[in-house]
């Protein structure tokens, strides 16, 4: 049976990006689409590489009928997705790609996103959408909070090595590079092409980036103690991608071996033969993550580093795995694609 589907802000990068995907899943239909400041215009108008896709035209979130949908998408801006899903039917399956459902503990919420929780409530229903570390409460779940792009990257680096205990949990610096699509498509002066190309810059330095959040909540559940990493993000002048370098103190062969087994029935993640670095452009527009170690000069120290897509792996693939998940579809379902090179 074909599940039907919406997707709430359609006309954002990872609602594009999921009407991409879904175009090519054997047992998904979009039949319902939203973007308030484009309701009416259809998406091919929007958004010309969709013209082929055969997408129903945008609309507004009151007028979408749910009572036909079996999941809905909602890809809305930080701090609006709560107060949008709240309203919607409580036997509806809902996929937030936004930070709203992300952090379990409410104070957390208001500490990174500077607001209290509009819907505390379903926050303590959420389920944190790691998909290769929820896999069962997934499956379970009505609600399911898509992980930061960069908070994705970091954990598929670093969270096996974490629980197991095989590198220094006081010692851990996340050095990462995002392509410009993470900011998102509103117009910002900091991402004009004028303003961005030919540089790079680093950001949200000193331990501000809101994704520490979610590192600090998940490294510190696995480890069963308190861990904060030292992480620094930069911005780049490419579109897609997010390659994230991690430097730890432990021995390299064991690390590489951790990340082998944590992973070997993994069908998207990729951990590279020991002394490899993976590239963004391996894994650009696939919802595939390769890992790599290599042994520092210095004995007992190494980088651990990964790459993945923001708009597919790290958000709307990611999104899409764990919908296949929650309507009891095939988890790989229109996402083994292969990446476009060059």
């Amino acid at each position: 049976m074909t599940q039907k589907i919406a997707i709430l802000g359609a006309s954002g990068y990872t609602g594009a990006e999921l009407c991409r995907l879904i175009a090519g899943h054997p047992e998904m239909e979009i039949t319902a689409l939203t973007g308030d400041r484009k309701a009416g215009q259809s998406m091919a108008s929007v958004y010309p590489f969709l013209r082929n896709a055969g997408l129903p035209d945008l609309t507004r979130i009151e007028d979408v009928d749910f009572s036909g949908v079996d999941l809905a998408f909602c890809a809305l801006p930080h701090a609006t997705s709560q107060s949008v899903i709240k309203d919607l039917p409580s036997n509806l399956k809902v996929v937030d790609l936004s930070a709203d459902f992300r952090l379990r503990d409410p104070e957390d919420y208001a500490k990174w996103y500077g607001k209290p929780h509009d819907a505390p409530e379903l926050q303590a229903q959420a389920v944190y959408g790691l998909t290769e570390f929820y896999r069962e409460e997934i499956a379970a779940a009505r609600l399911v909070a898509g992980t930061g792009c960069n908070a994705a990257t970091g954990q598929f680096a670093l969270r096996p090595l974490i629980a197991a205990g095989v590198v220094d949990l006081d010692d851990i610096i996340l050095d990462l590079i995002c392509g410009v699509s993470g900011a998102g498509r509103s117009l910002k002066e900091n991402i004009l092409h004028a303003e961005l190309s030919e540089g790079t810059n680093a950001y949200a330095l000193g331990g501000t980036h809101r994704h520490l959040g979610e590192f600090d909540q998940e490294f510190s559940r696995v480890a069963g103690r308190p861990v904060e990493v030292q992480f620094t993000p930069h911005l780049a002048p490419f579109n897609r991608g997010i390659l994230a370098t991690c430097y730890v103190k432990g021995d390299a062969d064991t690390i590489h071996a951790t990340l082998l087994d944590a992973y070997q029935d993994e069908p998207f993640i990729e951990v590279l033969p020991m002394g490899t670095a993976p590239s963004t452009h391996d894994v650009r527009g696939t919802n595939y993550c390769h890992i790599g170690v290599v042994a520092d000069r210095r004995s007992g120290r190494a980088q651990v580093v990964a790459a993945l897509d923001n708009l597919c792996k790290g958000s709307s693939g990611q999104a899409l795995q764990n919908a296949n998940l929650m309507l009891g579809l095939d988890e790989t379902a229109g996402l083994l694609g292969l990446g476009v090179f060059p």
